[in-house]
């Protein structure tokens, strides 16, 4: 049974659920949003059981993750998300982890896997190379497309905030809804993780998320250098295995020669038929086969 632990960093109190023997190796696994470490809930025992200890820690804005000092602005660009994870893994005294994610947690391991490539044994990246481009402004994207990110354009907007706000069980049921059609949740299993988005920073981080990826909102003046580098689309240098929902209802796969090129000679691509974006919760034994492959 996975154990609720918290450990500081430079900025947070990151709130972690951990399992599995103390002296295996890691194995970190990142939500996205909106979602919480439950994700990975059937995920982390098989994982355990077979000697990692796995921890899934809570992005910062949800659940009991917390900022330390209240004057710090509540920011969440990519470059903020994976520097999180690697204060997480110094924090803990990790010099080498496998990491896996999807979402928010996906684009934060690839970033950790760019930056420091030496600390990561191995990546299972579900959405494949998820690194953004926040420097230049991004090109529409097809209708289809366009329409699927009705989220994104409403948080760009005072109304979206305070829609947000207001209705967040709401429109996180939505999504849930949306981006995974084929997947059957039930009430209890969503119950589980609402929770989390009732974290007092959960509104201000994802509004700030949505808004600095299109240019609407300032980022960190420490991570420019950073977002500088990432917009150049850096190759990751790990031993990858890339995951895509066949079913993914917020977007499909891109063409396997140009994402492929993004990772070393040899990376696997699974395309994962009838699941959709939270591929944690509808296909868990898809993610534990592609880090045992990884692995050994």
């Amino acid at each position: 049974m996975a154990e609720r632990l918290t450990v500081r960093t430079p900025t947070l109190e990151i709130a972690y659920e951990a399992a599995g023997s103390a002296d295996g190796l890691p194995i970190i696994l990142l939500h996205g949003f909106p979602d919480d470490a439950h994700a990975f809930d059937t995920v982390a025992p098989p994982l355990a059981e077979a000697g990692y200890r796995v921890l899934a820690p809570y992005l910062r804005g949800y659940g009991p993750t917390r900022f330390l000092d209240a004057a710090t602005p509540r920011m969440a660009q990519q470059a903020a998300i994976g520097e999180d994870l690697i204060d997480f893994m110094d924090a803990l005294g990790v010099p080498l982890a496998a990491l896996g994610g999807y979402d928010w947690g996906g684009r934060a391991a690839c970033i950790a896997a760019i930056l420091a490539p030496e600390r990561v044994k191995a990546l299972v990246t579900i959405g494949g190379y998820n690194v953004q481009n926040t420097v230049a402004p991004s090109r529409p994207a097809s209708a289809l497309h366009e329409r699927r990110y009705w989220y994104q354009w409403y948080f760009n907007t005072e109304r979206g905030r305070l829609g947000l706000e207001q209705n967040r069980r709401e429109i996180c049921r939505l999504l849930w809804e949306e981006w995974s059609p084929g997947w059957r949740f039930d009430d209890a299993s969503y119950e589980l993780t609402a929770p989390s988005f009732h974290n007092p920073d959960f509104v201000p981080i994802v509004i700030h998320s949505y808004r600095h990826r299109h240019g609407n909102a300032p980022g960190d003046p420490r991570l420019e250098a950073i977002e500088k580098r990432l917009a150049t689309r850096p190759p990751i240098t790990v031993p990858t295995i890339a995951l895509h929902g066949g079913n993914d209802g917020v977007s499909g796969p891109p063409p396997p020669e140009s994402e492929l090129a993004q990772f070393p000679s040899g990376t696997e691509r699974w395309i994962v038929a009838g699941v959709g974006h939270f591929m944690p919760r509808e296909r868990p034994a898809t993610v534990v086969e592609a880090f045992r492959a990884l692995l050994g």
